[in-house]
């Protein structure tokens, strides 16, 4: 019997290393938690069409918003585990934000994914409209102690609303919240004056703040970011503890073979390395941040318990 069961699990390798080396064989569905054209989208769709080339499979994007990213999550982690669903995601919101954004998650944020990669950071800017007569952070919070709970935020992500609320909290602000599907959702009324601020994610706010559509006070990152004229919240608002930069990273649905997991991480170590890359992150304001699947599975309870800091510092009640 000890034979035969030495025997059985040798088949078992076997055919997953084989089932491995043949994979891709067909098209790879990558899964994002935002709708088409939002800065989720540009992101995931950047990442897919360089798996798609390294690969030599064609990979297409599945939007899948709702939940603040979360509804791509819950998808990915109901899909089959054979690695043609993949979930790439800023995981500081699908896998530790929401944890305490919802009373409860359809998924395990840990025992439902095979983590593959982390990617980039990324950070949000906190915007008002170029007309608004609030010039830099010291007299937008003025401003809004002045009109108390009649000043209005919006947010269409989990980092928005920690960032808000966080801004809030450490203010002494009143200003009520917005939610919105995506922080494109809410332009017009930021542009109609509805609508005082707004923390919006770098990858679709600076082409606003370029256009002169909106313009950008501080962004949220600790340090001042490379290339980029507007100084950090520590510094603006004086508060040296603000730090929120999302991570986006890759997962699989858990149970998929590790062969597949580990040819996964090897291609997007690849793509972290390539020019393309560079020059995308370069364009939309992100910071290569990689690493593979054991940096991933580190990093998840370690974000889990920041943003359960967070959520209580802002004050966050879950949904």
């Amino acid at each position: 019997m000890r034979i035969f069961g030495v025997i059985v699990a040798a088949l078992l390798a076997f055919c997953a290393a084989a089932h491995a080396q043949a994979y891709p064989t067909r098209v790879i569905r990558a899964v994002v938690g935002f709708p088409a054209g939002s800065g989720g989208d540009v992101v995931a769709r950047f990442y897919a069409d360089q798996l798609a080339k390294i690969s030599g499979q064609t990979v297409i994007v599945e939007d899948k918003p709702g939940m603040i990213s979360s509804a791509g999550a819950d998808m990915v982690a109901k899909s089959p585990p054979d690695g043609y669903t993949i979930l790439i995601t800023p995981m500081t919101s699908s896998h530790a934000a929401n944890v305490f954004n919802f009373k409860k998650l359809p998924y395990d944020p840990i025992k439902d994914f095979s983590p593959v990669a982390t990617l980039h950071k990324s950070y949000f800017i906190l915007m008002v409209r170029p007309e608004a007569p609030w010039k830099n952070v010291a007299e937008l919070t003025a401003a809004m102690r002045q009109k108390g709970s009649k000043a209005s935020y919006g947010y269409g992500s989990p980092p928005a609303l920690a960032a808000a609320e966080f801004y809030k909290a450490r203010a002494g602000l009143q200003a009520v919240g917005i939610p919105y599907k995506t922080s494109m959702a809410s332009l017009s009324e930021m542009f109609s004056g509805e609508l005082d601020f707004q923390f919006i994610d770098a990858t679709a706010g600076m082409p606003l703040i370029d256009g002169g559509k909106l313009r950008g006070l501080a962004i949220t990152t600790a340090q001042r970011a490379s290339g980029v004229d507007i100084p950090p919240m520590a510094e603006a608002a004086n508060i040296p503890e603000f730090d929120i930069a999302p991570i986006w990273a890759v997962f699989l649905p858990a149970g998929v073979p590790a062969p597949i997991v580990a040819q996964l991480e090897s291609w997007f170590a690849e793509i972290m390395k390539s020019d393309a890359t560079r020059q995308f992150l370069a364009n939309s304001h992100g910071a290569a941040f990689p690493g593979g699947a054991k940096h991933l599975a580190d990093l998840i309870p370690q974000e889990i318990k920041k943003w359960g800091e967070l959520a209580k510092l802002a004050k966050i009640e879950p949904q």
